[in-house]
């Protein structure tokens, strides 16, 4: 065996074993090259502690998770708060997107005290998802961008956030965190294979504004949950979409510290992400009307009681 040889095979051996670390089956790419994913978690209105930087600057809890999953299973993150991003030279080269956000990102004060994002910046992220890029949100990322109207109504979707109608869902209010369990309508998602029942700490985001073309991937039960925002029939907390070309991925999980350490976590975002970068396929055929078939039914707003 000659020298080109033996590096050919000892080439086509270190593919063979990225490949059996990288998630779900897919393998990387021959040449080497990874796909790069921009995280994005500007805080525009509240900031969640798992997107605060370090005194010194350094990622957050959950910049550094992402960032390490992708050194494990084979893509690039970037980690960003400026909105300058967007209409940057960088921005085509991104193949997806993570968002834990909060509020209107291209308003100018924000909590975090970063620069936003341009009218022409959201455009760019909307285009890029539609023309074929990936989108993952998680958490605060419904609490971004909100529409016009009654926060404790529904939307006619030609009235929603262009945001929002790419996500697939919008957060209205939550309550105390407690223990609720979640049920698994799709155990064949990647990430999910072997998870059985689940009963989680977090703060549980009431949602609205579910596009009709949801594949519901996990099912908010709300019979013995606390507070009144709760007081409605199950609906989607875990759900992936196509926006046009573009594959989009949301969960409401990611508030809690705990949740974004668990391994139960962090395999659901990477079956997310992997899904959305078009690493894996999945099935998404919409199942939110025989799933979830009342999940538009909102609480009735309690009147005050009359001043005496």
């Amino acid at each position: 065996m000659n020298r080109r040889q033996l590096l050919q095979r000892a080439g086509l051996a270190a593919v063979a074993l990225g490949a059996s670390r990288l998630p779900f089956g897919w393998t990387a790419p021959a040449d080497g090259s990874k796909k790069r994913v921009l995280m994005y978690t500007r805080s525009q209105a509240f900031e969640h502690s798992v997107v605060k930087r370090t005194k010194d600057g350094g990622l957050s809890l959950a910049e550094q998770t992402v960032t390490d999953l992708g050194a494990k299973h084979g893509f690039e993150v970037v980690c960003e708060k400026d909105g300058a991003i967007f209409t940057s030279k960088e921005f085509p080269k991104f193949d997806g997107f993570v968002f834990e956000t909060t509020g209107d990102l291209t308003v100018e004060k924000g909590t975090d005290s970063t620069p936003p994002m341009s009218a022409e910046g959201k455009k760019n992220l909307l285009d890029a998802v539609a023309g074929g890029k990936g989108f993952v949100g998680s958490h605060c990322g419904s609490d971004t961008f909100h529409s016009k109207g009654d926060r404790n109504q529904t939307q006619p979707h030609d009235q929603l956030d262009p945001y929002i109608a790419m996500l697939g869902g919008e957060f209205i209010i939550h309550g105390a965190q407690q223990k609720a369990p979640l049920e698994i309508v799709d155990p064949n998602w990647p990430g999910l294979k072997g998870v059985k029942d689940l009963d989680i700490n977090e703060e549980w985001y009431a949602l609205k504004n579910f596009a009709p073309d949801l594949h519901v991937i996990l099912v908010m039960e709300t019979k013995d949950m606390k507070g009144d925002m709760y007081q409605r029939p199950p609906y989607p907390e875990t759900w992936a979409r196509k926006h046009e070309k573009g594959r989009v991925f949301f969960t409401s999980l990611g508030h809690r510290e705990d949740v974004w350490q668990s391994e139960f976590f962090q395999n659901l975002l990477v079956g997310g992400l992997s899904w959305s970068l078009g690493n894996v396929e999945a099935d998404i055929t919409p199942n939110i009307d025989k799933v979830t078939p009342k999940a538009n039914e909102l609480p009735l707003k309690k009147e005050a009681p009359p001043k005496k």
